[in-house]
């Protein structure tokens, strides 16, 4: 069919390109004015650095998950979201930020005491909570009181409240502490009706990461791995936490008779069960927890006890620039968080060439003597683990010593990273191991009819379009899955022979405690897989000690915004803390729905992550707690 007035369509398309035009003049117009106005109001606004009262308490008041690196965000889509009435998208905090907080006011005699405000904290580790509790000791070790106080507490919010001299809960306020979970979404009758084939080529007993497109449940084997490091997690927390409180470690409720018993007692009043638990100290009006603390650092003009926020007070304690001397030796230290993905990657995932190139610039920085690299990762590309791996391998060969100091997670790939390394230093908590690899491929040939679509043709060889994609239109052969399934295998020899020669040990043993099992770090030490338990401190001493370094500075080697992107972020930074741009926030029936959605939402970003050029990788899916 030959179109009779090609002119007609040439003009709606230009038409649409030249209203897309104007669109973005307009969108991009406003955003300069909008710049302009807070650059002026920047200016003329006067003064507004902060003043800490001469005797005031520190409010630690952690919005968000606590992360070891904040992942990359457009400074200005972020802006307009949270104008338009959203919320920021998971908001995150530094804990090296809050550490540096916490020691500034150890040693500032004008704070005399700590409260922790933790409604709003959002996901942590238990490495990093108790990396943040180790300050709060110190704290308290000054002489000063530390306070917690809240409507209510989840459990990691209660680990951290843990560390308080006293904790109060408001009267119609509750303590909630359920343990340990991993519960996965899982996919496969959702793909068999759309008639989407799953092709899955894996190797190792315990490798469960594919398990969700493949069943409708958790396999045995999976139950098994995971429900021994959740216990050991589970076991960590109570023993740690009743240790602060005083109580016994049976004085977890873990069942619902045993909470229902203790409630009926309380006649269903969750704070006074709290109180009866032990769990906190007392049942506190905020009228009656600011006398208090106003009987300890005093009254401010809003008959509030002085204090200062935690934003406020790391505004005057943590430079924004740290001074680096240039005539001191280096420990670099240099964060691999997130998944590990083919290519480069924005802060808060892990990609090969660009977590490879801050490896290289530490290589050939002269005054960079010994690397540490924090590995917080599930894993992910085996293919970017690699090309990691080689560049640690360059650094030990320069003569300069790597420790890989494991956070949360270093599992799958996050090990894989780990291995080349010259020691291995885990949390206890750490979870590790999941050594194996797998290939996964979605075809859509059955689903292809029913859309009345088809795609044929013709080729010199039967491998002829398997690059473009034509096995997602046409199925993949038998002996196609063979070819795969033999690479998966290949692959997996591979990464216990590197693990094996690392680790001083043979395929044959590494194989026994690999087959994608996951790993406690105090289990891992025991299995051969890690050297030493410790915290990030102490890798970094190790490093130095290694490098025979007695006066050494830590200089974080990481990725930097360009100067455009920094302007951005800071103008509209502080057009937010002045209040000058609105703020919107989500009712709850908002915050349930996101709730809801986000594990799909997880599932399919990570899918989208996944892009290794070999189709092969090294994840742990149930490395993530519920």
């Amino acid at each position: 069919m030959v179109d009779k007035n090609p002119g007609l369509i040439r003009r709606l398309f230009r038409l649409i390109a030249g209203l897309y035009r104007g669109f973005r003049a307009v969108v991009l117009n406003v955003l300069f004015i909008a710049l302009v106005v807070v650059i002026g109001m920047s200016i003329f606004s006067g003064d507004d650095k902060v003043e800490v009262p001469p005797t005031a308490a520190l409010v630690l008041n952690l919005k968000g998950d606590l992360v070891e690196e904040k992942r990359w965000t457009d400074p200005v889509a972020t802006a307009l979201n949270e104008s338009l009435g959203g919320e920021e998208e998971a908001p995150e905090v530094l804990v090296s930020d809050v550490v540096k907080v916490l020691q500034a006011a150890t040693k500032d005699n004008r704070i005399q005491a700590l409260v922790l405000d933790l409604a709003a904290l959002g996901r942590g580790s238990l490495d990093k909570m108790q990396r943040i509790g180790n300050e709060i000791d110190s704290f308290k070790a000054a002489g000063k009181k530390v306070f917690a106080y809240s409507g209510y507490y989840n459990q990691n919010q209660y680990y951290l409240a843990s560390y308080a001299d006293e904790i109060s809960l408001t009267p119609m306020g509750a303590v909630l502490l359920e343990g340990y979970g991993a519960y996965p979404m899982y996919y496969k009758n959702a793909l068999e009706k759309l008639k989407i084939n799953t092709h899955v080529f894996r190797v190792g007993t315990y490798k469960s990461a594919v398990e969700p497109f493949l069943r409708n449940d958790m396999s045995d084997a999976a139950k098994e791995a995971n429900i021994e490091w959740l216990n050991a997690l589970w076991a960590d927390y109570k023993q740690q936490v009743a240790q602060r409180r005083g109580f016994a470690i049976d004085n977890f409720d873990e069942t619902y008779q045993a909470l229902l018993e203790k409630l009926q007692v309380a006649e269903g009043d969750l704070s006074q069960y709290a109180v009866n638990a032990g769990l906190v100290d007392a049942i506190k009006t905020p009228e009656a927890f600011r006398k208090d603390l106003i009987a300890i650092v005093g009254e401010n003009d809003d008959h509030n006890y002085n204090h200062v926020t935690f934003a406020d007070y790391a505004d005057v304690t943590i430079p924004a620039q740290q001074f680096d001397n240039p005539m001191t030796d280096k420990v670099a230290l240099i964060v691999a968080r997130g998944v590990i993905v083919d290519g480069s990657a924005k802060a808060g995932a892990i990609g090969g060439d660009s977590t490879a190139a801050l490896l290289r610039k530490a290589r050939h920085d002269d005054k960079v003597k010994a690397v540490v690299m924090r590995v917080d990762s599930p894993g992910g590309s085996a293919y970017a683990s690699e090309v990691i791996a080689q560049e640690i391998r360059l650094l030990r060969e320069a003569g300069k010593p790597v420790i890989a100091s494991m956070g949360s997670v270093a599992a799958s790939g996050g090990y894989w990273i780990s291995a080349p390394t010259n020691e291995i230093w885990a949390e206890p908590t750490t979870i590790t191991g999941s050594i194996g690899i797998f290939g996964l491929l979605h075809t859509a040939e059955n689903v292809m009819p029913t859309l009345g679509l088809n795609v044929d043709g013709v080729g010199t060889s039967e491998l002829a379009g398997l690059s473009g994609g034509l096995p997602l239109f046409k199925g993949l052969q038998p002996a196609a899955k063979d070819l795969f399934q033999l690479l998966i295998e290949r692959g997996y020899r591979e990464f216990l022979s590197m693990v094996g020669e690392n680790r001083n040990m043979s395929t044959a043993d590494v194989d026994k405690v690999a087959q994608g099992r996951v790993w406690t770090g105090a289990k891992a030490l025991e299995l051969g897989l890690v050297d030493k338990l410790g915290s990030l401190d102490d890798a970094v001493k190790a490093a130095a000690d290694k490098a025979g370094l007695n006066n050494y500075d830590v200089k974080l080697i990481g990725q930097e915004l360009s100067p455009s992107e920094q302007m951005i972020k800071e103008l509209l930074g502080e057009a937010k803390a002045q209040g000058w741009l609105p703020q919107g926030s989500a009712n709850a029936e908002q915050r349930l729905l996101r709730k809801l959605t986000s594990q799909l939402k997880q599932d399919f970003v990570l899918l989208n992550q996944f892009n290794d050029p070999n189709g092969i990788y090294s994840y742990c899916v149930s490395c993530s707690i519920n």
